[in-house]
């Protein structure tokens, strides 16, 4: 891979020698906190939010909306009150692992982005919530806060501005429905983390009932690079006709030569990462699907590995880009107990609040062990077919149980035999008795 720069790789480009950049003074060195400076200075809240719909910078925790449309829905002005800017760090997603990254390797990078993110919106008040086990970046992110309010880039009175922002640490018990970000402010307020009904929208109302953003790591990560660049660059990052700006940060996992983490222009090619990048499937092994970006998402095959990773490309293969992080499964995995544990999984972590997914979920898998083990009965695919509609968009309180049956729907579609052969091998079983 070429040598990291500001220009092409505004994620990464300060790790380009091998090592964390975990203390202000490594960071300033590296025109650390030089956006929040021209921020504060040349720009007013209205036209850096602008600057963001320009880029056309969208969420990278999943979902893909226009981060600058998001902060736009908040209310401005001197009545306004109390807003808060939330940093979704909790990465439950199976198989990801891109905000790790960028939280013990570049604490200071998601501060000074948090800052740009709350002088546009005039939030007071931060909070990361991040996942527990994420001990190692909690230590380094706490001690970067630290620095940060020592210098004056948070609290009173930021950069002579007149502005108060603090950012605080909250560490989440582990739950992947605080991914969903009504369940998050549930979970920081001290309540049970289940989503809430929408409208409101956190924007008007959300921690504490009041205007609330909440953004991923990643994506907050962009906001310094087109401070200093501007909008113009970060499209010109990207590849493809999809128009997402910027780059993105891609990996693999599982059974390749080199799994690992990536940073590269928004639209580059699923073969590219998995190929070029991870050396391909490890020996002797044969590449039978993957999934784009998390277990959320529907498994493509290797036909589609040329499509380009971005959000509407991915969509029209009936996928989602999800988290951006592909997962392989190689020809000798049985499809079935790989989508049993993925469901296993989903079933486990459902805030139980709606019927669909807190039944449905379950039934899943109670069939899919069946047909795993060769017990299963007539109509069980029918069964497991029904569940992915039931559980589907719009069947839901929230769309955790849409993105489990993701990887249920789109392996009935191309392995429908593998399923076939549970449901034949308990019949002739019963012939024999």
């Amino acid at each position: 891979m070429n040598a990291r720069t500001p220009e092409t790789h505004p994620l990464t480009w300060r790790l380009d020698h091998g090592a964390p950049v975990e203390t202000l003074a490594a960071y300033e060195a590296l025109a650390g906190y030089a956006a929040a400076r021209r921020a504060l200075a040349d720009l007013e809240p209205a036209a850096l939010t602008q600057l963001v719909k320009d880029a056309n910078l969208r969420g990278r925790g999943g979902a893909g909306f226009p981060t600058g449309v998001k902060w736009s829905l908040v209310p401005m002005g001197a009545d306004a009150g109390r807003k808060y800017l939330l940093c979704n760090a909790d990465e439950m997603e199976p198989g990801t692992f891109k905000d790790r990254l960028l939280l013990e390797q570049l604490p200071h990078l998601l501060i000074e982005s948090m800052v740009l993110a709350a002088w546009a919106i005039q939030a007071t008040r931060g909070y990361v919530f991040l996942r527990g086990e994420y001990v190692l970046a909690t230590e380094r992110l706490n001690r970067a806060l630290a620095e940060a309010r020592e210098r004056g880039y948070l609290g009173r009175n930021v950069l002579g501005t007149g502005w108060d922002f603090d950012v605080f640490v909250h560490t989440g018990a582990g739950r992947y429905i605080c991914g969903e970000e009504t369940a998050l402010i549930n979970s920081l307020e001290g309540r049970r983390a289940n989503p809430r009904a929408k409208p409101p929208f956190p924007q008007i109302a959300g921690a504490w009932g009041r205007p609330t953003i909440v953004n991923n790591v990643e994506t907050l990560c962009n906001l310094p690079g087109i401070v200093l660049h501007g909008a113009q660059w970060y499209t010109a990052l990207s590849r493809g006709l999809s128009g997402d700006g910027g780059t993105k940060l891609y990996g693999v996992s599982g059974r390749v030569r080199r799994p690992g983490l990536w940073e590269l222009p928004m639209g580059s090619s699923a073969r590219t990462i998995l190929e070029d990048l991870a050396g391909g499937m490890q020996p002797g092994l044969e590449l039978k699907a993957w999934l784009p970006g998390g277990a959320s998402t529907d498994f493509l095959l290797p036909e589609h590995l040329d499509l380009a990773m971005d959000y509407d490309t991915i969509a029209r293969a009936r996928s989602r880009l999800g988290t951006g992080l592909m997962t392989v499964v190689d020809r000798t995995q049985p499809i079935v107990p790989v989508v049993r544990n993925l469901e296993e999984f989903f079933a486990r972590e459902s805030c139980g609040w709606c019927t669909p997914c807190r039944d449905g979920l379950p039934w899943s898998v109670k069939l899919l062990r069946a047909i795993e083990r060769g017990e299963g009965r007539p109509g069980d695919i029918e069964i497991l077919e029904s569940l992915t509609t039931q559980l589907g968009p719009g069947r839901t309180h929230c769309a955790l149980a849409p993105g489990a049956v993701e990887p249920l729907q789109s392996a009935l579609r191309f392995f429908r035999s593998e399923f076939e052969s549970g449901i034949r091998a308990s019949a002739a079983s019963k012939e024999t008795v």
